[in-house]
Order: C-alpha cells, then structure tokens, then sequence
C-alpha cells in the first residue's frame, strides 16, 4: 500500500513540476522579447522561441515520467523497460540539477530537487521485481543446465 502512494505523490510531484517549469520559461521567452537585446548576434525572436519549446519540451518530459508512475501506482505493477528508463533519466535528471541548484538558487532548491529524487527512486525501488522474488502468480522456472549425475 504504502509504494502506490509514494508513486501517485511522486506523479503528483512531478506534473505539479511540469507546470511550474512551463509557465517558469514562458515568462522568461516574455522577458526576451520584451527586452530586445541579442546574445551574441542571436535574434531575440529566436531566443524567445527556443525558450518556449524548451519549456514545452521539458513540461513533456515531466508530464511522461509522472504519467508513467501514476500508471504504476492505479495498477501497482513494476514499470516496463521504457518507464525504467524514462525514471531513472529523471532521477538522474533531477540529482543533477539539485547539485547545481545548491550554488545558483540555493539550499532549499537543492532540498526540493533531493525529494523528488527520492520519491522518484524509493517508487523505483520499491516495485523491484528481483526483491520481492517473481512476480505475484508467476510459476518457478525449472533448473537449466543437464540433469544432476545419479548412480542406480
């Protein structure tokens, strides 16, 4: 019981996330275009355009992995090879960006960035097949190899 609720709380988490980092790059490609200065003979359209898909992009991303936990936390089942993946690139993701957080935003970023990690790696974890054994109704497979030597 208690892994399906870190899951939906990490899903939760991470589409609350999703949303702050959107709106967070929308009203910095704003900031863009209303200054009107390049960056290095950048257009300032360009930049604020990039911006914008940067923030959809990573919004997606956000989105994917919490959909991927939620899904995990209705039907309390491991996630498949694909959802591995996409949760672990977030978990790695995530401690990245709580190292750098700590000497740009500071301290309670980094403690944010750390929770979510662990949110995001206790769910990992905690739906881990080789730990509990086979999976619940999953017959034992045979030995393999050649038959063990008896004399008659």
């Amino acid at each position: 019981m208690a892994r399906r609720t870190v899951a939906a709380v990490a899903a939760v988490v991470l589409m609350a996330e999703a949303v702050v980092i959107a709106l967070l790059n929308w009203i910095l490609g704003l900031v863009v275009d209303h200054q009107d200065m390049s960056l290095a003979d950048l257009d300032p359209g360009a930049m604020t355009i990039a911006t914008w898909i940067a923030g959809g992009l990573i919004g997606l991303y956000l989105i994917g992995c919490g959909v991927a936990l939620l899904r995990m936390a209705v039907r309390d089942l491991p996630p498949g090879r694909f959802a591995r993946v996409l949760l672990i690139t977030c978990a790695v993701t995530h401690g990245l960006l709580g190292a750098f957080a700590v000497g740009l935003v500071g301290w309670p970023a980094f403690a944010f960035m750390m929770v979510v990690l662990g949110l995001i790696v206790l769910s990992l974890f905690s739906y881990d097949e080789e730990r509990d054994g086979a999976r619940p109704g999953a017959e034992e497979a045979p030995p393999v190899g050649p038959a063990p030597y008896t004399s008659a």
